[in-house]
């Protein structure tokens, strides 16, 4: 249970896995049939038969809560590390795109999937907490694409990821694209094993949103401005925007884009192919 808002596991569904209400019974985890070595090991040293026991406790003493809190988070860090140990291995970027509901994620994913589809192998993982209609929409784009319904959960975590990078073709070399529950709280917390978290920021919103959630400015490696086509109908002040930003996050960097217009796209694409070829570079068997 995420004990800053109270979420918890509760009818989590993942597109052809069995999570179980996300109970760690690891059934997914023995009987592969993959044809891979997958990294993604959820550290099965855990002597937890406990799904979750400790997610009811999060009334108590605050103490309790304090460390309760630091427990799933150590717990999350743990499958994150094997995310992040697997996509290594298979030399693939994961990007964990994270912002408000409606900044644009969706839009974004499409226009950058059309764009690079035809250079680089495409996978997507889309967090919502009900439907398939942006998981559609991706694979509608050209990309494969797993659907994680959260339920109640307001956002993915690690262990999630991990289940949904069971379900998806082989990652060599390529990019994978994190949509997270759209929320600026709790998934600044989480981990999925990703190389940068990306921060969508929609112009639609107050320019002051990094001073109102600085916890997710403060994660985050890049900030997308997005829906700069419409500037000229809005009262909105960039400068200001990316000032906050960069009083919380020095050094966070920013892009201004539209996912209509294709304004900054090719810096955005640019970013991604840089990032492509680092990943490249990091894999073991890498020359």
């Amino acid at each position: 249970m995420c004990t800053t808002c109270g979420c918890g596991p509760d009818n989590v569904r993942i597109e052809g896995a069995q999570m179980r209400e996300h109970s760690h019974g690891h059934e997914h985890a023995h009987g592969h049939d993959h044809g891979h070595a997958h990294a993604h090991a959820h550290p099965h040293e855990h002597e937890h038969a406990h799904n979750h026991d400790h997610a009811h406790e999060h009334n108590h003493a605050p103490g309790r809560r304090v460390r309760i809190e630091q427990d799933i988070l150590r717990e999350n860090d743990r499958y994150a590390l094997a995310n992040r140990t697997r996509l290594r291995a298979h030399g693939a970027f994961a990007l964990n795109l994270v912002s408000s509901p409606g900044s644009g994620k969706t839009s974004l994913l499409v226009r950058t999937i059309e764009a690079l589809k035809d250079e680089l192998a495409i996978a997507v993982i889309e967090g919502d907490q009900q439907t398939s209609n942006d998981a559609e929409r991706v694979r509608a784009a050209g990309a494969p694409a797993v659907q994680i319904n959260t339920g109640k959960g307001c956002h993915l975590d690690a262990h999630m990821v991990g289940h949904a990078l069971d379900r998806l073709p082989p990652l060599d070399n390529s990019l994978l694209l994190i949509e997270n529950v759209g929320n600026l709280v709790c998934p600044a917390s989480f981990d999925l094993g990703e190389a940068h978290k990306v921060v969508v920021l929609s112009v639609t919103e107050g320019e002051d949103k990094p001073l109102k959630y600085p916890d997710m400015f403060a994660a985050a490696d890049l900030m997308l401005l997005n829906k700069t086509d419409l500037l000229p109908h809005l009262d909105f002040d960039v400068d200001a925007a990316l000032d906050y930003a960069r009083r919380v996050n020095p050094r966070i960097q920013a892009l201004c884009v539209s996912a209509r217009s294709g304004e900054g796209f090719a810096q955005w694409l640019d970013w991604i192919r840089a990032g492509c070829g680092a990943a490249r570079a990091l894999r073991p068997d890498a020359r």
